[in-house]
């Protein structure tokens, strides 16, 4: 009987298809795989550039630049000139780089935040005292504030989720899921401003200044936006896990639990906040509401040094220099809550955090070297200028509404974000076209970017070429001794495909609306 059942069970449809999605994925590991580190990555495609150009700049490729009598053409960059950009300017490309140093100061915030315990903390009570019925739902929300302290939110929630959910008597497995897939498919939704929204509106801003040199993308162009995605992609990945993943039949762990019907001890037992931790966090609530409505309140005043020309909010000090207010907020609440829980005792433990948090920045750095150098001699040669004449001459011709092109942009980005899963490493490589080819269309860079986000983060939970997804499976073995690829696939596969339409439904609907992506 049991083998009839497996047997009908290999041979439903939805057991090929999963197998059929499973050996996509694995053909995608395998090209994936081939793929050098995007570091080499940037330095093959300067190499394409050189040649390429050369190439076309003997055939006269050009362009004339909308509204104007201006032809650009081709410059070859196996040229004096090329070899000059290459070798004499190669420290100013790097140097002038516009998210170098925004990342840089951000994160000097962020890591004296991190290394106080305010983020593990913070998660642990966010999530712990949620009701059970509610522990999913809980669990994702806190995923989506999570993405303030970056990658160390995979770190941190996985093995949470698996401890939470196995002390309420549920399966570890799901609880590792859950947090995986929501800190990774919903990376780019959160309630409030993160390294990521500083990175991209830097990129954004200098992609547009191809069409427009005056052009300013805000941090903040996306938040209102962010902020009820956070929303919609906890309710969705809630939905979709109690309604066909923990329904599924294998979702035991190896070991089995000491009483039927009894709630196993956590293999890792939760470690509980203290008393002092748990002040700690409350006061550092408080001040951090303080510094909000301080900076607020500074601001109210039309003739207030913080604003900026003719009493402008986007254009003031503030907006301009959101880089440094986050990076100060951090650091000082950071502090507070250091000081106050007794993990700093003193001022050199702060510039200590700073230092050997920004260490974990290196491998980022060294990638924006290379970057930095591609995105130099893509500009010089022309490349992307004539790249976005002609392909917005291409869109105006198909005469193709708005929503068609961004749902086209979304498509392109997820199939791209299975091989390239550094978003700011495939935002630096399809901004420059995309920002002022749509811009030459009439959609603001604004929308490209929110567009970008939502595709760019919802197939992050289902290739094996992300290191998080690697380092989910290995989490799952704790559990699960034979789990694999294939194992979190199946998992993350619902999840990933129902978030898509829905966030991609979500974001037209925003569009078609005329809603404000952001602020300002």
């Amino acid at each position: 009987m049991s083998a009839t059942v497996t047997a009908s069970r290999e041979t439903a449809p939805g057991s090929r298809l999963l197998r059929a999605v499973l050996r996509g994925l694995a053909v995608v590991e395998r090209a994936g795989n081939r793929l050098p580190d995007p570091f080499w990555l940037f330095w093959i495609l300067s190499g394409v550039v050189a040649l390429l150009s050369a190439v076309l700049a003997a055939a006269h490729v050009g362009a004339v630049f909308p509204g104007t009598h201006k032809t650009i053409v081709v410059q070859s960059l196996i040229s004096k000139g090329g070899l000059t950009l290459a070798l004499a300017h190669a420290v100013d490309n790097f140097a002038q780089f516009p998210p170098l140093a925004t990342v840089l100061v951000v994160m000097f915030g962020i890591v004296v935040a991190e290394k106080s315990g305010l983020f593990e903390t913070l998660l642990h009570r966010l999530v712990a005292r949620a009701p059970g019925k509610y522990l999913t739902f809980a669990l994702a929300l806190t995923a989506m504030v999570s993405h303030v302290a970056g990658d160390a939110a995979y770190v941190t929630l996985i093995p949470l989720g698996a401890a939470l959910y196995r002390a309420a008597g549920r399966s570890p497995v799901l609880g590792c899921v859950v947090a995986f897939v929501s800190v990774s498919a919903g990376f780019n939704a959160s309630p409030s401003l993160t390294t990521t929204d500083v990175l991209l509106s830097s990129m954004s801003t200098a992609a547009a200044h191809v069409v427009d040199p005056h052009y300013v993308v805000s941090p903040v162009a996306n938040y209102t936006f962010g902020l009820a995605s956070s929303l919609l992609m906890a309710l969705v990945i809630t939905a979709v896990v109690e309604t066909v993943l923990a329904r599924r039949s294998d979702l035991e762990p190896d070991e089995p639990t000491a009483t039927p019907g009894v709630p196993a001890a956590p293999a890792e037992p939760i470690e509980e906040t203290t008393a002092r931790q748990r002040r700690a966090l409350r006061s550092t609530v408080l001040v951090a509401l303080g510094l909000a409505a301080l900076l607020v309140v500074a601001m109210i005043p039309t003739s207030s040094p913080l604003r900026g020309d003719h009493a402008g909010i986007v254009d003031s000090p503030v907006f301009s220099g959101m880089a440094l207010v986050l990076g100060v907020f951090f650091a000082l609440i950071g502090w507070v809550y250091g000081r106050l829980a007794g993990t700093f005792r003193g001022a050199p433990d702060l510039v200590a955090a700073m230092a050997d948090g920004t260490r974990t920045m290196a491998p980022t750095i060294v990638l924006f070297f290379a970057i930095s150098q591609f995105l130099a001699y893509f500009k010089w040669t022309n490349l992307g200028d004539i790249l976005a004449i002609r392909g917005a001459e291409a869109l105006r011709d198909l005469h193709l509404s708005g929503w068609l092109v961004l749902l086209g942009v979304a498509v392109l980005i997820a199939v791209m974000n299975l091989l390239v899963t550094s978003g700011s490493a495939l935002w630096a490589l399809v901004a420059p076209v995309l920002v002022p080819m749509l811009m030459l269309t009439g959609i603001h860079p604004e929308t490209t970017q929110a567009m970008y986000r939502v595709a760019d983060s919802v197939t992050k939970c289902i290739t094996p070429m992300s290191p998080f997804f690697m380092m989910a499976v290995t989490y799952l073995r704790q559990y699960r001794k034979n789990a694999g690829i294939g194992t979190l696939a199946s998992f993350t596969l619902p999840v990933a495909a129902v978030a898509w339409v829905a966030w991609v439904t979500f974001f037209l609907a925003w569009y078609l609306l005329g809603l404000p992506f952001g602020i300002g």
